[in-house]
This record gives C-alpha cells, structure tokens and sequence, in this order.
C-alpha cells in the first residue's frame, strides 16, 4: 500500500525524470528511494496539461522495481509518446503528473461473453486485452471520466489493441483482463498530491 507522503516521493521522480530528460541528462535517484520502493509493480505515468491528455506510458507487467518503472514510464510519456510531440521546456512547468501503481492483471473467467458485463466494476477495474498479435489497455480512470459502461469500457478497450470493438465475443481473437491500480495526481502543476483511486 502506498501513502499520500510515498505517492508525493513518488510523483516528484516522475517530474525529476521529466526535468533531466529535457536538459539531456540521467535522472539521479537517491539510495533512499531505490531502497524503499524496490518491489515490482506495474506502472502508468499519465501527463496532464490544463486537464488534457498530453502522453501516458507504462508498464502493466511487474518487470520493474517501482522506482525504476516510474523513472521509465514517465520519460516515455513525456518523449515517446506517439500520439504526442516531445514534451518542450516551455511545456514543463505547465504539467501535472497522474500516477497509476497496478495490481497484476488476471484474466476474466467467463462462460459467456455477455458475463463479461457483471464481472467488471467501472470505476475499480481497469482492462487488458490481449489479441494474438496486440494489446491494448485502459486504466480504471478513463471508464470513469467518460462515463461509460461495462460494454463500452470493453469495446474501447478492444480499439485501443487495434482490434475490432466487439472482438472481446471471440474468445480466439483476444482475452480480457481486469486489474485495479492507486492513482495519485497533482492538483496543480508541482501541487498538493492527492488519491483520486
């Protein structure tokens, strides 16, 4: 379990890690960090700029100690982002930073698809679909933004993995995981952290 002042400890290496990436240099991480947050975890850097979506990158697979998924994740988000142009110096002191710590994703068991409806909880679960030759994943946090439904969190999911929006009906095309994560952000940029999760 992460608290508010390790979620704060947190946050700031993701700003650190951005910070060194626009001035060219390796993030310097303390001994104290690497120490405290060394188990694994899966990891989502989401960037913010006035609320809007400005890179999100990480890991759903516990491959990393956390600090260095965090350090990985959000110079991704801010640098390699395809969606996005790399994060500029001028952008910097306008972000906010959202950071999402995963639980291990597990596959739905379901004896029919239609099941998949009352076995996800919008708002607590996010989702994984796995097809044969991609992924797509959407945290918990986007359901909830958009308020959508289990059927729409599942067809979205689907899209984001390439794949066709009903291909979660076909068991060969793809599976369907759920996982549930803390998140944590900034109130304003290099503000107050607060749990939204």
């Amino acid at each position: 379990m992460i608290n508010l002042e390790q979620a704060k400890t947190l946050v700031d290496l993701a700003r650190d890690s951005i910070k060194a990436g626009l001035s060219k240099r390796k993030p310097s991480v303390s001994s104290g960090i690497k120490k405290e947050f060394l188990d694994k975890a899966g990891v989502f850097v989401t960037i913010k700029i006035n609320g809007q979506l400005r890179g999100c990158i990480g890991f759903t697979d516990p491959i990393y100690s956390l600090w260095e998924a965090i350090v990985e994740a959000s110079q991704s988000a801010a640098f390699q982002d395809p969606r996005f142009p790399k994060l500029t110096n001028e952008e910097f002191g306008d972000i906010t930073i959202e950071l999402s710590v995963l639980t291990p994703a597990k596959v739905i068991e379901v004896r029919n698809p239609e099941d998949y409806y009352n076995n996800i909880q919008v708002g607590k679960d996010g989702l994984l679909v796995r097809g044969v030759y991609n992924n797509g994943l959407l945290l918990p946090q986007v359901a909830t933004e958009y308020n959508w439904d289990p059927k729409t969190f599942l067809e979205q999911t689907c899209v984001k993995a390439g794949l066709e929006p009903n291909s979660y009906l076909d068991y060969d095309a793809c599976r369907v995981y759920k996982f549930q994560s803390l998140v944590f952000s900034e109130t304003i940029p290099n503000g107050e952290i607060q749990q939204i999760m």
